[in-house]
């Protein structure tokens, strides 16, 4: 609950029946009749740009809430009769010195023995603003604004647009309030009345069973307060469409395979000037025919003939979209091993880049020219007493 001190500054300085613009002796059925054309006339429904009756439908709300209800409204008389005499003590909104003490107050008063002799139960002034401004009572409240609903959607993208950034376009479709009676729920050109169910509260109270309660939204106005008599005939009630759009999504630079990147506020729009919901997108990235990635690094493999891995060689391999540089092969070079080239890799988070990590495949010719095939074939005398695979039936 609010600090009670500033609920006595406030609540003393407003005059509930004036918000109504009845008499201080109305009748309850003259305030609830004039509520609900209050209501009515300022709902932000029926005046969506208008500023000003939004502010004074929550002050309409707010004096109902306190005198539309007879045990509230006798406290709130009673509170307003003590502060008009003065008996709260001197400077209203200052701090109230002396006025709310259990024996204290201004020439004697003390607020409490009035609020037990008036029947509020034995709490006291604690009670009495439980009661009246932080109680169980019901209430009216202007339409919550709603956020928009989260949406997620997949977009294919290139390996090359996957490392550099890129702009995609998007075509969502999500839900969204009905185009034809903009999310009111009634047919266009006919006025919305209070909703009889919640009386305009936009939700009624329900047993859970024992003396536990609680609040449900109204299942006759879901939640909007008013009614209209014939409904909207798009939506039939409902107040909800879909909508179908078009974004420009940008995809960072670095972007991984199955990564998801998160667009705040593009998703579905809010409801009674909630914000819009944020888009999800699932990035699949196609296959390179010459690159691969792992992680923030580039792969590459690079075939080799049997002389260059036996003799050492230089050769000149690609970039992505860069200059080639020359990879050093030194002699003996198995089949598999793996160079690393600084800085030829994937665009990181901090704007710095991987490694291009090259392998080394040793090509095996499919077919020898005679040559060729007589060179071979003087190796294979000239190494014919190191055989590979002694080693191999030892250790198994």
């Amino acid at each position: 609950m609010a600090d009670e001190t500033g609920f006595r500054n406030d609540w003393a300085t407003k005059d509930f029946y004036k918000v109504l613009g009845v008499a201080k002796d109305a009748s309850q059925a003259d305030i609830k009749k004039a509520y609900r054309k209050l209501a009515r006339d300022n709902h932000p429904d029926s005046h969506p740009d208008d500023a000003a009756k939004h502010e004074r439908f929550k002050a309409v709300a707010e004096a109902y809430d306190v005198v539309g209800d007879a045990e509230k409204r006798k406290k709130y008389d009673e509170f307003r009769s003590v502060a008009a005499s003065g008996g709260f003590g001197p400077g209203m909104g200052g701090g109230f010195p002396g006025g709310f003490g259990g024996g204290g107050g201004a020439g004697g008063f003390n607020l409490d023995d009035l609020l037990r002799s008036s029947g509020s139960g034995g709490g006291g002034f604690g009670d009495m603003f439980g009661d009246l401004f932080g109680g169980g009572g019901r209430r009216t409240h202007q339409p919550r604004a709603r956020r928009g609903a989260d949406v997620e959607t997949t977009a294919t993208i290139g390996f090359t647009d996957a490392l550099d950034g890129v702009t995609i376009s998007l075509r969502l479709s999500s839900d969204a309030a009905c185009a034809t009676c903009q999310g009111t729920g009634g047919k266009p050109g006919t006025k919305p009345h209070i909703c009889p169910e919640c009386e305009g509260a936009g939700y009624v109270v329900a047993g859970v069973g024992g003396a536990f309660s609680m609040n449900e939204t109204c299942p006759r106005c879901r939640g909007r307060q008013l009614v209209y008599d014939q409904a909207c005939p798009t939506c039939h009630g409902s107040g909800r469409g879909t909508s179908t759009r078009s974004i420009q999504a940008r995809i960072p630079a670095g972007v991984k395979d199955g990564q998801k990147i998160r667009l705040k506020g593009k998703g579905a729009p809010g409801e009674s000037g909630g914000p819009a919901g944020d888009l999800f997108v699932t990035v699949k990235v196609s296959p390179h025919r010459v690159f691969g990635r792992k992680g923030d690094n580039l792969t590459i493999d690079v075939p080799v003939s049997f002389d260059e891995a036996a003799l050492g060689a230089e050769v000149k391999i690609p970039t992505l979209g860069g200059a080639p540089v020359t990879l050093k092969i030194p002699a003996g070079t198995p089949n598999g091993r793996t160079f690393r080239v600084r800085g030829k890799g994937a665009t990181r988070k901090d704007g710095t880049r991987g490694d291009l990590l090259a392998t080394i495949e040793v090509a095996v010719p499919a077919s020898l020219d005679p040559t060729a095939r007589e060179a071979l074939e003087a190796y294979r005398a000239a190494t014919a007493g190191k055989p590979l695979r002694a080693n191999l039936f030892e250790e198994a």
